[in-house]
């Protein structure tokens, strides 16, 4: 398909998001071809579904370099070495280093599970979201796709979608209606971000 970014994906987990995304990008409705999947866990099952795609993957973890500076400058290599221009970040718990998100201003996306900027933060990611909100008393819920800076969830909100909270609700149940809003809205604010659709200014 023709004009199509390079698109990294970084994950830590199971990689369902990524799977949306991959989906998106082969049926042609993500602008964007995957050509590298990061994650922070060598036992993340993300790396097979990338590795099913035929997409190269990469197990970045900070503390096998001497220094933070020297981890930073591998993986911005790595980036530089597959021509990425815009990143996702699908379940990545880790903070990006700063002079990664200083190069890909405005071109790093994030799908969170709650309505930002309630629930979010450090420590604040998978049933820990979704405990919280319960015990909020909130009476909504969603997923939330914003751009990437220097602090946990607190880039601009790109696209969100809200779901009800149901009487009975457990963090399990809440999780799997928010998942299903994460794979709708993800690939469709990626695609209105390379497009330059949305004001990411």
């Amino acid at each position: 398909m023709p004009g199509r970014v390079n698109l990294a994906v970084f994950i830590s987990g199971g990689g369902t998001n990524l799977q949306s995304l991959i989906d998106a990008a082969n049926e042609g409705r993500l602008s964007a071809k995957i050509v590298l999947v990061v994650s922070s866990r060598s036992d993340a099952f993300g790396l097979e579904r990338a590795k099913r795609d035929d997409i190269d993957t990469f197990v970045f973890k900070s503390r096998n370099y001497p220094t933070e500076a020297d981890a930073s400058k591998h993986l911005m290599d790595l980036l530089d070495e597959y021509g990425i221009e815009f990143i996702a970040l699908a379940g990545y718990l880790k903070m990006i280093p700063p002079a990664i998100v200083k190069k890909y201003k405005n071109r790093i996306a994030n799908i969170h599970p709650a309505l930002l900027p309630k629930h979010g933060g450090k420590g604040m990611y998978g049933h820990f979201v979704h405990e919280a909100v319960l015990a909020s008393g909130d009476t909504e819920s969603g997923a939330t796709v914003h751009l990437v800076d220097e602090v946990y969830d607190h880039g601009k909100i790109l696209m969100q979608e809200k779901v009800p909270i149901i009487h009975g609700d457990t963090a399990e149940t809440l999780a799997e209606r928010v998942l299903r809003i994460e794979h709708k809205i993800y690939p469709l604010a990626l695609e209105s971000l390379i497009k330059g659709i949305l004001n990411n200014g």
